[in-house]
């Protein structure tokens, strides 16, 4: 009985503290702050990747691109809303590489934010963390509100930053219980930054993270208000 009376107060604790956060601060966290580092270089697409170029995307309605598109370069046009790939994905390997502007407007998250979303739902924050001090499990690099990354390996606003990113999907059993966690690896320029990290489920904004049962699902950039431009995208399945 004590047994049992123990589990359901724990039971009442956990579902307490899911129900009572209503504030976004509530999930930050600013200690410990990653340093910096010097970034690497970028590299070319294999031969076997699919190419996420301009073509590739479309809006939630399935409506065509609309952002800025020149050379290559996807940029974000102002509420517009995100962008989505017309495949979908689950275990990969994402390369991209992603620009702020090099005009700084706004500081925190109101400076070069946007963000790509695994399977729709996980978010690898895009920031310009250049001498741009917000919470560190919201900087560049991390995963949102979850995760903060190992270093600051950030380039300077208007110049080129990427992300090579390893992902495993998380796996669910036939009730929608989910029996194993994604799991993330992310290079910055070059640099380690998450290191198979657990995604411990998805990634509000408010909030912790609900681990509702899915499949292989597209691949968002989001349109944060921030003209932050994309280039050389490709993904391959693992």
């Amino acid at each position: 009985m004590k047994k049992l009376f123990l589990l359901f107060c724990l039971a009442i604790l956990y579902y307490g503290i899911h129900a009572q956060i209503t504030d976004p601060v509530a999930t930050e966290v600013w200690e410990p702050e990653p340093k910096a580092v010097h970034p690497g270089s970028v590299t070319a697409a294999p031969s076997d990747a699919v190419i996420l170029g301009p073509d590739a995307w479309v809006h939630k309605d399935g409506a065509a691109l609309q952002w800025d598109v020149a050379d290559g370069v996807i940029t974000v046009k102002k509420g517009t809303g995100a962008i989505f790939t017309k495949e979908k994905f689950g275990d990969c390997q994402l390369h991209l590489e992603w620009r702020a502007p090099k005009v700084i407007e706004g500081k925190g998250q109101g400076r070069g934010n946007s963000g790509v979303f695994l399977q729709n739902r996980y978010e690898v924050q895009v920031l310009d963390s250049y001498l741009n001090r917000t919470y560190s499990n919201g900087q560049a690099g991390s995963i949102y509100k979850q995760s903060l990354p190992l270093v600051n390996a950030m380039s300077p606003p208007g110049e080129w930053n990427t992300y090579d990113i390893i992902y495993e999907e998380p796996h669910f059993n036939a009730d929608g219980i989910k029996v194993s966690s994604a799991y993330i690896t992310v290079l910055h320029n070059g640099v380690l930054i998450q290191n198979h990290t657990e995604i411990k489920g998805t990634t509000p904004y408010i909030g912790l993270p609900k681990n509702p049962p899915h499949e292989d699902d597209v691949i968002q950039l989001q349109d944060h208000g921030n003209p932050v431009s994309f280039r050389n995208m490709w993904i391959r399945k693992l």
